[in-house]
């Protein structure tokens, strides 16, 4: 048995549990960053107990909470792989929540008071002026973000989500071959993970400059 085209199928879902994930957990992180710098003391502790309560929390548990506890508080069912996205996404939107907060406070007060020089309300400075800077310099802790999302989707073989170390698992259980199996999870693992980090590097220089 080949071990390689096994743990590709284990690649596959590995990319699309991140990506999905990742992307819903952008989605999340925008709003809940900006809540986070909202003047409105509600939204403002709300933001903040998700933000404390994922970032305070190992991941692993709240795997384990969404699949297990979840079904059994709500008397539902929910598939391996959606509860894995719902993971990624959640705990994600918490780390990015943070990112897009420390990049919209590090834009210099005096972009607001241009804005309102102009004559822009306070969302017409955010959306023109404050956010397309932030984003800039958001760049950079995202890829790295989500090449820790990418990482993390390894313990989602505790629940039997046949990403890449699960299939690596599955195939060691199978022949009785360990060295082999766990030496191509670790060489794919990387084979994503360095150009990820050496494309991450040359945007970082370009926005630099």
């Amino acid at each position: 048995m080949n071990v390689l085209p096994y743990l590709l199928k284990g690649v596959q879902l590995t990319l699309l549990i991140t990506l999905v994930g990742v992307l819903i957990g952008f989605v999340i992180g925008a709003f809940v960053g900006l809540a986070r710098i909202s003047n409105n003391k509600f939204i403002y502790g709300l933001a903040t107990v998700y933000v404390e309560v994922v970032r305070g929390t190992p991941i692993l548990v709240q795997i384990l909470f969404i699949y297990f506890g979840f079904p059994d508080l709500l008397g539902i069912t929910l598939d391996k792989v959606t509860a894995s996205i719902i993971a990624i996404a959640l705990n994600a939107g918490a780390y990015i929540a943070e990112i897009v907060r420390g990049s919209v406070e590090s834009i210099e007060k005096g972009q607001r008071e241009a804005g309102r020089s102009l004559g822009l309300s306070s969302t017409q400075t955010m959306r023109y002026i404050i956010w397309p800077q932030a984003l800039r310099r958001m760049i950079p802790p995202l890829g790295n973000q989500f090449i820790i999302s990418l990482k993390d989707t390894s313990l989602f073989s505790v629940i039997a989500v046949g990403e890449l170390l699960y299939q690596g698992r599955q195939y060691s259980a199978a022949t009785f071959t360990y060295f082999e199996p766990y030496l191509m999870v670790c060489a794919l693992y990387l084979l994503i993970t360095i150009p990820a980090s050496v494309f991450l590097r040359r945007i970082e220089r370009r926005l630099d400059r």
